[in-house]
């Protein structure tokens, strides 16, 4: 009994130290984010041919530490991927563990493709879209947290969308999750994804299909290439016996 209780504050206390490696990481790269915050709040402002404006001094400082934690989250998924890697390592065999790292670094790549799809494909056209209601109604004038906010909320849902296919995998090799019973709930998985599109996205119609149609396609491709992890899984644990044999 002692044993297990001093296995059980051992295994606390190594994720203690993962998590305070993983929140360092975040500081350190929420400061490199307020440090080219500049040069990226110039770069989303894209094609606009006017000054966004402010109405108090606070805006400003906000809409900086919006844009700097998107840059500190990019920075510090594959640390965190990394520091969860290192904890579930010994109770891993050597297969797994070999799996496992090998989708440690496309989640970078993964985080900055969602947030470029959601920049140059939804967030423009959802923009030109609504723009084009009010054209011969009314001048567009934007505050700069307006602006940023929209713009945060219809790419960085696709940065964490895009991470889905990899983590299911990621999963599926621990064995944590079975592709073929989640199969069994896609209608409620459904149902929610058209729920976050809608929150996510401006109250139309329009932009809540073209938000929600590429996260349903997402959850459709975490579930095949899980599958394929599934599988393959099986396969290598059917051969252990014979192996051994």
């Amino acid at each position: 009994m002692a044993d297990q209780e001093l296995n059980v504050v051992e295994h606390l206390d190594e994720l203690r130290k993962r998590l305070i490696i993983s929140v360092l990481a975040f500081m350190i790269f929420l400061v490199v984010g307020f440090v080219f915050v500049k040069d990226i709040f110039l770069f989303f402002l894209g094609d606009l041919d006017y000054k966004l404006i402010v109405l108090g001094p606070s805006d400003i400082m906000w809409v900086y530490f919006r844009i700097a934690t998107v840059i500190a989250l990019a920075g510090t998924i594959p640390v965190t991927a990394w520091q969860l890697w290192l904890f579930v390592k010994p109770g891993l065999k050597q297969l797994e563990r070999k799996a496992a790292l090998l989708y440690i670094p496309p989640m970078f790549f993964l985080f900055l493709g969602g947030l470029a799809f959601g920049y140059y494909f939804i967030f423009p056209n959802i923009m030109s879209f609504l723009l084009n209601l009010g054209e011969d109604l009314m001048t567009a004038s934007f505050t700069a947290e307006k602006y940023i906010s929209f713009l945060i909320n219809m790419t960085l849902p696709f940065g964490i969308a895009f991470e889905l296919p990899l983590v299911s995998m990621f999963l599926t090799t621990l064995g944590l999750i079975n592709p073929y019973k989640i199969v069994r709930f896609r209608k409620y998985v459904y149902f929610i994804l058209v729920i976050i599109a809608s929150m996510i996205s401006p109250p139309e119609f329009i932009s809540h299909i073209l938000v929600a149609i590429p996260l349903i396609l997402l959850f459709e491709i975490s579930i095949l290439l899980s599958k394929m992890v599934y599988q393959r899984r099986k396969r290598h644990e059917q051969e252990e016996p014979e192996n051994d044999l």
